[in-house]
């Protein structure tokens, strides 16, 4: 179970037009010494980091790295059993409590095509019925990805977790820009049930549109392509599936301007690699631009 919690958490995988880049240095501004930012995809092959021109270079040349949290502590039992919690509907409470019986059987279907099975069998129907809406949209899309993907994602050893893996056979710090009671606030508890059910009807009435946006995102990860996975994380169905502005600022604008207030400190310090999600690198309100208009030299690592 836990294995599929740390799952869960790491998709909560967003400048004018830049180059085909993942890997930034951060220069200037009073720094001794430049600190560097990749650009992760949560689901991507490990092994895709030795295409990354740089990243050795970079990683020795810090004294630190800093993901979106510190993996050791999201892995913690402490950690583990909230994440557990907050995923869970109240006790008084089951998902199909939620959904009328068409959602139900639409629901159903879906989950026949993702997973093979269905609320029939018993151990799944005990699992999901107890899920939050959004955590169920969670492993839905998990299980699109690997669905498509197979052999690519483990859980246990992420494209995330290797630069604190490398960072500590190093005997270097590991720290993070986020705590494990933010990231589950901002994934699990920041919509209302209402909200959590008519998103994850979304998935499912929109599956095959879902994954397409999924694969374009992929492609542009691979690609190396920071406007190719704007593009892609800016799709829209046109109409309520569509995330409001409020909820992009939630997930993504204002967790960039957190961190863009905590890096500084943290790059006086010790130089410093910071790994996170690609689509926080991107945009006007993006991590890349956010440094550069508080006085940062940034630029891609050749």
């Amino acid at each position: 179970m836990k294995k599929y919690i740390f799952a869960f958490l790491m998709i909560c995988l967003g400048v004018s037009h830049i180059q085909a880049q993942l890997l930034y240095k951060i220069s200037g501004n009073g720094l001794q010494k430049p600190s560097y930012i990749i650009g992760t995809n949560h689901f991507a092959d490990v092994h895709f980091v030795n295409q990354i021109k740089g990243v050795n270079d970079a990683l020795t040349a810090t004294e630190q790295v800093y993901g979106e949290l510190d993996m050791t502590d999201m892995m913690s039992t402490e950690n583990t059993t909230k994440m557990q919690t907050a995923m869970m509907l109240p006790k008084d409470t089951t998902l199909m409590d939620l959904l009328t019986s068409d959602q139900q059987q639409r629901l159903k279907d879906c989950l026949k095509e993702l997973m093979g099975a269905d609320m029939r069998n018993a151990q799944v129907a005990a699992l999901i019925n107890r899920m939050t809406p959004s955590a169920l949209s969670t492993q839905l899309t998990l299980s699109m990805y690997l669905k498509n993907h197979q052999g690519e994602f483990d859980p246990m050893a992420s494209f995330d977790q290797y630069f604190q893996t490398q960072a500590k056979a190093n005997h270097k710090p590991v720290g993070g820009l986020e705590t494990v009671d933010f990231q589950i606030k901002a994934l699990f508890l920041g919509q209302p049930l209402a909200r959590q059910v008519q998103l994850l009807m979304c998935l499912v009435d929109h599956l095959s549109m879902i994954q397409q946006m999924q694969e374009d995102l992929t492609k542009a990860y691979y690609k190396q392509d920071l406007d190719g996975i704007k593009a892609a994380m800016d799709e829209k169905l046109n109409n309520s599936c569509d995330g409001t502005p409020e909820e992009a600022a939630v997930m993504i604008d204002n967790r960039n301007t957190d961190w863009t207030k905590k890096m500084p400190a943290i790059m006086a310090a010790h130089p410093t690699f910071f790994a996170v999600g690609a689509a926080h690198l991107p945009g006007d309100h993006g991590v890349l631009t956010l440094l550069k208009q508080v006085g940062y030299t940034v630029e891609g690592v050749k």
